[in-house]
C-alpha cells in the first residue's frame, strides 16, 4: 500500500475515533459491532462491544427497541433518524440506570450488489440540551398556567413610535383571561391602545411610558373611561429596556370605590348629622339652661310676690280704712290717692314678676284676636300719641284663639309702648294679624314649640332696631335698653312669660336702623269666641252674712277683717287651716270661707275648703293671694269652679267679689235632681239615688266635683288613689265609680279593672285630661275640665251602658 494511502487511513482513523459525534458501524443482520468510536463507548459506559451483536453488547436497547428498528432499517434499506430519543443505559445487571437524550441517524450500507450489509450509525448526545428544553418547556408551562390563572387580569405591552412620535402607543403582545373581565375589553392581543380607548389614551401612555424610561415600578388608580371601570394597577419594566415592554397587573375595583365614595358621602352625611344634633343638642342644653334659669327666677319671684302682695295689701287696705276718716280733707285725699298709685305701681310689678316667671293665674277664653285689638285702637292711639302712625292688618278667615284677653291686652301694650319708644315717638306701628302653621321642621329648629296651628299677631315698627347683642338679652328680666328710670326691664319678659305659658311661641326679628318685629304665636282653638260680660259698675254693696277669714298674715288679716267689718259682714278669724277647721267643726253658721292660698302648716287651704264643705254643703269658698303656686292653677290655668281674688285687693274689688260669691252659690243651693238650673238644663236627674265613688288625687278638684254631684242628689264617697279606693269598693254598695286615670301609685285604669272584679253591676266614668291610654270605643270618658252638665251625662251613660 502506497505510503499516501496509509496516513490518509490513518488520518481518518484518528478522526474516526476522536469524532465528538458518536459513530458505530454494525455487521450484517445479525447487527454485529465491527467500528465504535470513543464517543460511542462512552455513550454506553466503556463496554466492550466490539464483535458483538448490539442485543449481546446492549440488552437494555433491545428492550427498548432499538433492535427492531436496526431490523428495519437493514430489511427496508431505509435511513431511520430520530431527534431527542430516550436511551436509558446500564453497564451492569443490577447497576445504575444512566439516562440519555440522544439525536441519531441509522444509515444502511449497501453493497456492490445492491443489498444492504451493514448500518452506520452516527449521532450526538443531547442530554443537556434536552433537560434544558424540558425545563424551559416546563417553566413555559408553568408560567403560562399562572399567567391564566392569575384571578387579577395581566398583559404584556410594548411600546412603539406612531403618528404621536417615539414611543406614543403601545400593543398588547399577551394578556391573560382575566383580563377581558376585569377590563370590559375582549380579545385584547394584538390591540393597539389608541384604537382601544381613543382620547383617553394619553394618559395611558404617560403613566406607562414614565415606567419604561426610568424604571421605576408604580401603583396607582385610575378609571378606564372607555368602559367605565375604576381600575387598580401596579407596572413594572421588562427588561432589558430595549425590548420597550412593560408588564401590568391590574384588577377591576369600580364596586369597592363606589362603596368607598358610598361610604365618604354617608361619613359626610354623618357628620352633617352629627354636627347638626350637636347644635340641637347646644341648642336644647341653652333652653334647658333658659327653662331652669326662668324656673328659678320664677320661684323667686312667686315667693317674693307674695310677700310684696301682702305688704301691699296691708298698706292699700289701711289707705282705703283711712279714707273714710279723712273724707272732706282735700289734702290728706290727695296723698291717700297718691299712695294708693304707689300701691297700684307695686301691683302691677308684681303682676309682671309673676308672667316674667309664668307664675299668674290665667283665664283663657276663646277671643278672636282681630276683635280684640280693634277694640284697643282708641287706647293705643291715646296711648302712643299723634307722632306715631297705627296700621292694623287682620287676615281673612282669622281663626280663634284660647287665650287669657286681658294678658294679650297687656302684651300689646307692652310692645307698642316699646316699639313707640325704639322710635323715638314718631314712625309707623304695624299689627298684624293672620293664621300660621308652624311645621316640624320649624319646630325641629326651635326646641320651645310644638309644631301645629297657630293665630299670630305681630308688632312691627321703624325704629332703631336692636344690635345682635342686645337681642339675644331681650327677653331677659331687668334688662333695658332705656335711661334708668324710664323702663323696669320686665316689658318683654312679661310678653314672654304669658306667651309660653298660654302654650304659644315668641319670634323677634330685628336689625339695626331698620326695626324690630315682635311675632307672638298663639294657640289656635276651634271652640266659638265666648264674649265677655259686662262689667258690673253698679255702687259697691256689702252685707250681713258670716265670713271665716283664714289668712297666716297678722297684718293682713287685720286689715281685711276691717274691711269686711266695715262692708256689714260678720267676721270670724283664722291664722292657719287646722284652726279655721276647729272653727268649723265648732257648729257657728258661717256663710263665706275666704282663705289665703299658701298656708303654713300640714293642712292646705285647697283640702280645708274640701272638708268644709263635706261639713257645711252649702259654704261659699273664696281664695285670695298674691303668688297661687300650683294649688288651685294648673297649666297656668285657675282649676274649674275655683273662685280667686289676687292680692292686691282694692275694698271695691273686695265687696263685689264676695257678694258674686255669695250670689253664686246661692243659685247653685236649691239646685236639686227634681229642680234642674235654667243655665244648664241639660244635665238630667239621675233615675234613682245613685251612690257615687269619685278618685281624685287632687283635692280641689276632688271637691268640686262632689259639689257637682251632691248637688245632682248623687249620694257621694270619695278617695284620693285606688289604694284609698278599692276598701271602699268592697266595704259599699257603689253604683258608679268615677275616676281619674293617672293617680299616685296603682292607675286608674287598674282600679277599674279591679273594680269590675268586685262588681260586674258597676259603672265606671274615667274624668281625665289624658285619654291616649283609653278605648274610647269601650269606655265612658269625660274630659277636663268638664262642667257640672258633662260630668252628669257621663255618668248617665255609664249606667246605661
Amino acid at each position: 500500500m502506497p505510503a499516501s494511502d496509509v496516513n490518509i487511513a490513518s488520518l481518518l482513523s484518528e478522526m474516526f475515533d476522536q469524532a465528538p459525534t458518536f459513530m458505530a458501524l454494525l455487521q450484517g443482520p445479525e447487527h454485529r459491532f465491527q467500528l465504535a468510536n470513543s464517543s460511542y463507548l462512552k455513550l454506553v459506559d466503556g463496554r466492550d462491544v466490539i464483535g458483538k451483536t448490539v442485543s449481546e453488547a446492549l440488552p437494555e436497547a433491545d428492550a427498548q427497541g432499538f433492535v427492531q428498528i436496526l431490523d428495519e432499517v437493514y430489511r427496508s434499506g431505509k435511513a431511520y433518524t430520530a431527534l431527542g430519543a430516550r436511551f436509558a443505559t446500564q453497564a451492569e445487571p443490577r447497576g445504575p440506570v444512566s439516562e440519555r437524550y440522544l439525536d441519531f441517524v441509522y444509515q444502511p450500507l449497501v453493497g456492490p450488489q445492491g443489498s444492504v450489509t451493514g448500518i452506520f450509525v452516527q449521532g450526538s448526545d443531547t442530554t443537556e440540551r434536552s433537560r434544558a428544553e424540558r425545563r424551559l418547556s416546563d417553566s413555559t408551562a408553568l408560567y403560562k398556567g399562572l399567567f391564566d390563572a392569575i384571578d387579577e387580569g395581566f398583559c404584556i405591552i410594548e411600546f412603539f413610535d406612531g403618528p404621536h412620535g417615539p414611543d406614543s402607543d403601545y400593543i398588547h403582545i399577551e394578556a391573560n383571561a382575566a383580563y377581558a373581565r376585569h377590563a370590559g375589553i375582549p380579545n385584547v392581543v394584538g390591540q393597539k391602545l389608541r384604537e382601544m380607548v381613543g382620547a383617553e389614551a394619553d394618559s395611558w401612555v404617560e403613566r406607562y411610558g414614565a415606567v419604561l424610561r426610568t424604571g421605576t415600578p408604580i401603583r396607582f388608580q385610575q378609571e378606564l373611561v372607555a368602559t367605565g371601570r375604576f381600575l387598580e394597577l401596579a407596572a413594572i419594566r421588562i427588561e432589558p429596556p430595549s425590548k420597550r415592554q412593560v408588564a401590568v397587573l391590574f384588577q377591576d375595583i369600580t364596586a369597592r370605590r363606589q362603596a368607598e365614595l358610598a361610604l365618604a358621602k354617608l361619613n359626610e352625611t354623618l357628620e352633617q348629622m352629627v354636627a347638626e344634633r350637636t347644635q340641637k343638642l347646644l341648642a336644647a342644653e341653652e333652653a334647658l339652661r333658659h327653662s331652669q334659669k326662668m324656673e328659678a327666677i320664677g320661684q323667686l319671684t312667686g315667693g317674693v310676690a307674695h310677700d310684696f302682695n301682702n305688704l301691699l295689701q296691708v298698706i292699700s287696705g289701711n289707705l282705703q280704712l283711712l279714707a273714710k276718716d279723712v273724707a272732706g280733707d282735700e289734702k290728706a285725699e290727695r296723698r291717700i290717692a297718691n299712695a294708693m298709685t304707689g300701691v297700684a305701681r307695686g301691683s302691677k310689678l308684681a303682676s309682671q314678676l309673676l308672667a316674667f316667671g309664668r307664675r299668674q293665674p290665667l283665664e283663657p277664653k276663646v277671643v278672636n284676636l282681630g276683635r280684640l285689638v280693634r277694640d284697643m285702637d282708641d287706647m293705643l292711639s291715646r296711648t302712643l300719641g299723634e307722632g306715631i302712625e297705627i296700621e292694623t292688618v287682620v287676615g281673612g278667615g282669622l281663626w280663634n284663639s284660647m287665650i287669657d284677653p286681658t294678658q294679650v291686652e297687656n302684651a300689646l301694650l307692652n310692645l307698642a309702648i316699646n316699639a313707640r319708644d325704639a322710635m323715638g315717638g314718631s314712625g309707623k306701628l304695624t299689627i298684624d294679624l293672620a293664621n300660621a302653621h308652624l311645621d316640624d321642621s320649624y319646630a325641629a329648629r326651635h326646641s320651645d314649640v310644638a309644631a301645629g296651628q297657630y293665630v299670630m299677631l305681630a308688632v312691627s315698627d321703624t325704629g332703631s332696631g336692636m344690635s345682635p347683642e342686645v337681642l339675644a338679652k331681650a327677653f331677659d328680666p331687668f334688662f333695658s335698653t332705656k335711661p334708668e328710670g324710664k323702663g323696669t326691664g320686665l316689658g318683654l319678659s312679661m310678653v314672654y312669660g304669658f306667651v309660653k305659658q298660654s302654650g304659644g311661641h315668641v319670634k323677634i326679628y330685628s336689625e339695626l336702623d331698620h326695626g324690630t318685629t315682635v311675632r307672638l304665636y298663639l294657640p289656635r282653638s276651634f271652640q266659638k269666641e265666648a264674649f265677655e260680660t259686662v262689667v258690673d259698675n253698679s255702687p259697691i254693696a256689702g252685707g250681713t252674712e258670716t265670713i271665716l277669714v283664714v289668712e297666716d298674715d297678722e297684718q293682713v288679716r287685720g286689715t281685711v277683717i276691717e274691711l269686711l267689718t266695715d262692708l256689714g259682714y260678720r267676721v270670724l278669724r283664722a291664722g292657719d287651716a287646722t284652726s279655721a277647721l276647729h272653727v268649723i267643726e265648732s257648729g257657728v253658721p258661717i256663710d263665706l270661707l275666704f282663705t289665703d292660698v299658701v298656708m303654713p302648716g300640714q293642712l292646705k287651704s285647697p283640702e280645708l275648703a274640701r272638708l268644709a264643705r263635706q261639713r257645711l254643703p252649702h259654704l261659699a269658698v273664696l281664695f285670695t293671694s298674691g303668688y297661687t303656686e300650683n294649688s288651685i292653677v294648673h297649666g297656668g290655668r285657675l282649676d274649674a269652679g275655683v273662685e280667686l281674688l289676687s292680692k292686691p285687693y282694692t275694698r271695691e274689688a273686695l265687696a263685689r267679689k264676695i257678694r258674686l260669691v255669695l250670689a253664686a252659690q246661692k243659685a247653685r243651693a236649691p239646685q236639686r235632681v227634681d229642680q234642674a238650673p235654667a243655665d244648664d238644663r241639660a244635665m238630667p236627674s239621675p233615675a234613682k239615688p245613685a251612690t257615687v265613688l269619685i278618685v281624685e288625687d287632687d283635692a280641689l278638684i276632688r271637691m268640686n266635683t262632689c259639689d257637682i254631684l251632691e248637688d245632682a242628689g248623687f249620694a257621694i264617697l270619695e278617695a284620693s288613689s285606688a289604694e284609698e279606693a278599692l276598701p271602699i269598693l268592697r266595704d259599699h254598695a257603689v253604683d258608679v265609680l268615677v275616676t281619674d286615670v293617672k293617680l299616685p301609685g296603682a292607675s286608674g285604669i287598674e282600679l277599674a279593672r279591679q273594680a269590675r272584679e268586685l262588681t260586674t253591676l258597676l259603672s265606671v266614668v274615667f274624668a281625665t285630661g289624658d285619654i291616649s291610654e283609653i278605648d274610647m270605643n269601650a269606655e265612658v270618658v269625660v274630659s277636663k275640665p268638664y262642667s257640672p252638665s258633662a260630668i252628669v251625662n257621663a255618668i248617665a251613660r255609664a249606667r246605661k251602658g
